[in-house]
Parts: C-alpha cells; structure tokens; sequence
C-alpha cells in the first residue's frame, strides 16, 4: 500500500479514531476541525457501548462488532477513560432479541428477580463504556505520538482541505458543507453528576422518554431527551429536573448527587450511515463517515478500519 497525505476534516470520536487508524497504517495525516475535540457534540455522549439511532441494520451490526472488540482492547490501556461495565436495559413489557445481539460475545436477559417493579424484560450487557472528555484527550495525547496536529479551521467547502485524500467526519456539518438534506439533529440533554457509587449502567428507552444513567469513575450522567429536529444547545432547566426525576425513580441515589454540570448535543441521524469513496470538485478521492445518530462512539473503531480500506484504494 501506497503511504499518501491524508486530510480528516471533524475532530469528534469518528475524525479522531479514522485519524489514529490512518497514521498507524503508514499515512501522513493531519486533523482540519471547526472546534477542538473537548468542544464536539463527541463530549456529551454517555458513550455506553449500544447501536442507537443508526442504520442499516447489517452495517450498523458489523460495524459495532468491530467497535466492541477495539474497546475491549483498549480498556487495557491506561488513561484510555474506556471500562468494561455491567448493565442492565430494562422493558415493562416482554421484548425480543435485539438486532444487533450477535455483535455482543455476552448477551443475556435480566433475572427476573434483579428487575425493578413494572418492570418485565430487560437485557443484561457487559459493554466497553467510554468517558469521552478522557478519551478525547487520550486520543489527541496518540495523535501527538505519531506527528498529528489538529488545525481548527471552519471550512465552507472539502476543496479547502489540504492533502491528496479528504475523509469527511464532520457529523452534523455536513448537513450544510455537503447539502446533504437527509440529515437531521436529534439533541440529548444530560446532567452530570458527582459519582455517588454507581458501579453499572442502566437504560429505559420503553416509556416515552430516554432514561439512563451512565456510570464513570469521578462522575455520573443522567440522561437524557432525543428530540427530533430541535437544534437548541442551550440547556432546559425544566427538562434538567425531569431527566434528574427518572433517573431517581430508577436509583434513588441519583436525585440526591450534586450536580456538576448540564449539556446538550445533536446527535448526527440520518436513514443511513453514509461511509463511501467520491471525488472532490477539484479531482481529489474524498471518503465520507458521517450520519452515526446515537452510535458514533459505538462504530467509530469499526468505521475506522473501512476508512484505512477506503483510502489504501483511492
């Protein structure tokens, strides 16, 4: 494989993964972004290992195998932020095998005895869960290692990028860089809150409102809203005190925890996953990763290996 000059413009968890998989392969490789990695949509995600809000099934699927296994294995790297955590999802009516359960090496069903009143079903997961303002960090630390700068830089167009291959992971940008029309926000809202405890994750997406809590090491994120179409980054107080309120209903503790700080993102949806090989005006090959919704951190190392695929043959 020829070793090119390779341009990724975006620096949340998809830019900076496909970065790091592109310098390890040999490529000369530098990060074009309009904020820098700890100011991307990337920060807010409660990053708890699961295919959300992404398609197509198969895709999403393998994609996530392979983003399981990479975690895992970085799990074992120190300051890396990723841990292996138990969780539980939780169903108040009976629920079949998810899609993408076989891209899980442990999936089974919640004991009936360790499910919360009204509760009927749930999902029991032990999955790579990611503290992402750590990871970020840890990720550009690597990025260094190998000779990688991050330039922020707002581009109106790709043809602005320099270097001989531009891969394309701005998210939600590339609504307007590419007039790309089937992308769409959907925003999450959380708390964080001081870690009270909380050893596993536990998620309710059954009642109308996406309910989680997302353990880390110092903190807690209580989650959270996915509002279609709202485009708001302002946190709502209103909406703060009710995701506080259904996370407490679910562990008491939570209601009780100090509060630390609240933020909102847009998760980047769009009917599918959009990670394909083009040209730029200028003549230029171009691959294109953008359109994760929920799933970014979950498919980022996956997508990533397709990326180094995608460029070894432009």
């Amino acid at each position: 494989m020829s070793h090119m000059s390779v341009t990724v413009v975006g620096a949340g968890i998809v830019g900076l993964s496909a970065a790091w998989r592109l310098a390890e392969a040999g490529h000369t490789v530098g990060v074009v972004a309009a904020v820098r990695p700890a100011q991307t949509t990337s920060v807010v995600a409660a990053a708890i290992w699961y295919p959300y809000l992404a398609f197509p099934q198969d895709l999403v699927t393998r994609w996530s195998g392979v983003g399981y296994r990479e975690l895992v294995g970085l799990a074992a790297e120190p300051g890396s932020g990723v841990r292996i955590r138990r969780g539980r999802e939780l169903f108040r009516e009976p629920t079949p095998d998810p899609w993408w359960c076989n891209a899980v090496p442990d999936f089974q069903r919640v004991p009936p005895d360790q499910l919360p009143p009204s509760y009927v079903d749930g999902y029991l997961l032990e999955v790579p869960a990611v503290d992402m303002p750590r990871h970020l960090s840890w990720l550009e630390d690597r990025l260094a290692e190998r000779g990688v700068g991050i330039e922020v830089r707002r581009l109106d167009r790709l043809e602005e990028a320099p270097g001989g291959v531009v891969v394309n992971c701005t998210g939600l940008g590339s609504r307007d860089l590419l007039a790309d029309a089937d992308l769409f926000p959907v925003r999450g809202q959380v708390v964080v809150v001081e870690q009270f405890g909380l050893d596993e994750w536990l998620l309710d997406d059954t009642s109308g409102e996406l309910t989680y809590l997302a353990p880390r090491e110092e903190t807690v994120v209580l989650g959270g809203t996915a509002q279609q179409g709202v485009e708001d980054l302002i946190p709502d107080p209103q909406l703060a005190l009710e995701i506080v309120a259904r996370c407490a209903a679910l562990v008491p503790a939570a209601g009780r925890a100090r509060v630390l700080e609240h933020r909102v993102g847009l998760r980047p949806a769009r009917p599918s996953v959009r990670l394909e090989r083009g040209e730029l005006a200028d003549g230029r090959p171009v691959v294109h990763c953008y359109g994760h919704g929920g799933a970014g951190v979950t498919m980022s190392y996956g997508c990533a290996r397709d990326i180094v695929d995608l460029v070894a043959k432009a």
